[in-house]
């Protein structure tokens, strides 16, 4: 099975960090829901796994 994968990716706005260092695989074919409160990350995440955000780091 396939799956969409990050490793050690950072992302974030300027010099500001919002996501540091996370690792997730998402198979392909499951639903996946992502639960966190306001401003923790949710929509950042989903915006560099289309390729609309570049990561600081990892892939």
């Amino acid at each position: 099975m396939e799956t969409l994968t990050a490793n050690s990716l950072t992302l974030g706005y300027g010099e500001k960090v919002i996501i540091d260092e996370l690792d997730i695989e998402i198979p392909k074919g499951k639903v996946t829901v992502l639960i966190g409160s306001n401003g923790c990350g949710k929509s950042t995440l989903l915006r560099s796994m289309a390729r609309l955000l570049q990561p600081k780091s990892g892939r």
